[in-house]
């Protein structure tokens, strides 16, 4: 991006944090030199195109890009929630969007910027559970932005919190020690 300022949600995707996390961080004083103009936020971007934020004296280490970003954003549409949501009648977020190491679920999204669709039917995306086959790739300095409906439910899809108790089972039955008797 060549703009020496950016708005809230360009802000949020060079950071890859939610835009109430930055609005948050906005409030308590910790993006250095963001201002406002009436409503909006204006906030500067550093020499590497990132904005700055001051550390938290209290908690865990912020998780936020620190650099440019390198790596794609790739979108997978859950089947199996929208198949659970249809037979329970809720709305638990159908769509996945991992950027690096973190994947987020939201309602909707908003792709700023040219995307592909791969269809690999032979050569499913090993970085998903299970193994996507369709997906959507997006550049990384293109900004995909994220949106929940307001009367949605909220949190991880059905089919990620059973895969995580899967998992945490089996690693606890990995760990314990069998007894010989």
């Amino acid at each position: 991006m060549s703009a020496s300022s950016v708005r809230t949600t360009q802000a949020a995707f060079l950071l890859n944090i939610s835009t109430g996390r930055l609005r948050t961080l906005l409030n308590q004083g910790r993006v250095i030199g963001a201002y406002k103009i009436k409503k909006l936020w204006m906030i500067p971007l550093n020499h590497r195109g990132m904005p700055d934020i001051i550390p938290g004296s209290r908690g865990p280490e912020g998780t936020w890009n620190k650099n440019k970003r390198t790596g794609n954003t790739f979108i997978h549409v859950l089947r199996k929630t929208i198949d659970y949501n249809r037979d329970n009648g809720t709305a638990y977020p159908a769509v996945a969007v991992k950027v690096g190491d973190k994947k987020d679920y939201c309602h909707a999204l908003k792709i700023n910027g040219p995307c592909q669709v791969v269809y690999r039917p032979h050569q499913p995306n090993k970085s998903q559970a299970g193994g996507a086959r369709l997906w959507i790739e997006v550049e990384p300095e293109h900004i995909v932005e994220r949106q929940y409906f307001s009367d949605g439910d909220y949190g991880p899809p059905p089919e990620v919190v059973q895969q995580r108790s899967k998992s945490k089972e089996f690693k606890s039955r990995k760990k314990k020690p069998k007894i010989q008797v």
